[in-house]
């Protein structure tokens, strides 16, 4: 994606999460089975995995992402993006916890600030302060 729709989708992101309580409740009664997920880790075909094995979230599949999006793996910014999308898509179904790896000590640490940095090169400076304040 171009940067600049990164950006966009970044201050979405962040105006849709400002809105949101500090916790979220989750019920099947809603939608039939809530999956749980955690320490994806930038690896994105782990998160593939989870949706060929589970299905893709819908109003009838909830789904709680337990943070730890990030570091370690090479496609943190493809997992975050893919998760923000499903989250604006549908926010009552698609439930993100910030873990310790959102975290800008540990993203510089862990690989994301670099990751990020090679990735995006023209704007990638922005887009990380960006997903610092979405953090």
């Amino acid at each position: 994606l171009h940067a600049r729709y990164v950006l966009n989708l970044l201050h979405e992101t962040r105006k849709h999460l400002k809105q949101l309580p500090n916790i979220s409740h989750v019920s099947t009664c809603y939608s039939e089975e809530v999956t749980v997920c955690g320490d994806l880790h930038g690896q994105l075909d782990d998160l593939f995995l989870i949706f060929y094995k589970n299905g893709l979230p819908s109003p009838s599949k909830s789904y709680v992402f337990n943070g730890d999006f990030v570091d370690r793996g090479k496609q943190s910014l493809e997992i975050l993006v893919v998760l923000f999308t499903f989250l604006l898509i549908y926010p009552k179904e698609v439930h993100l916890n910030r873990g310790n790896h959102e975290d800008h000590m540990v993203n510089l640490r862990y690989g994301f600030c670099a990751g990020l940095s090679t990735t995006l090169r023209v704007h990638g400076k922005k887009i990380l302060r960006m997903f610092q304040n979405v953090f």
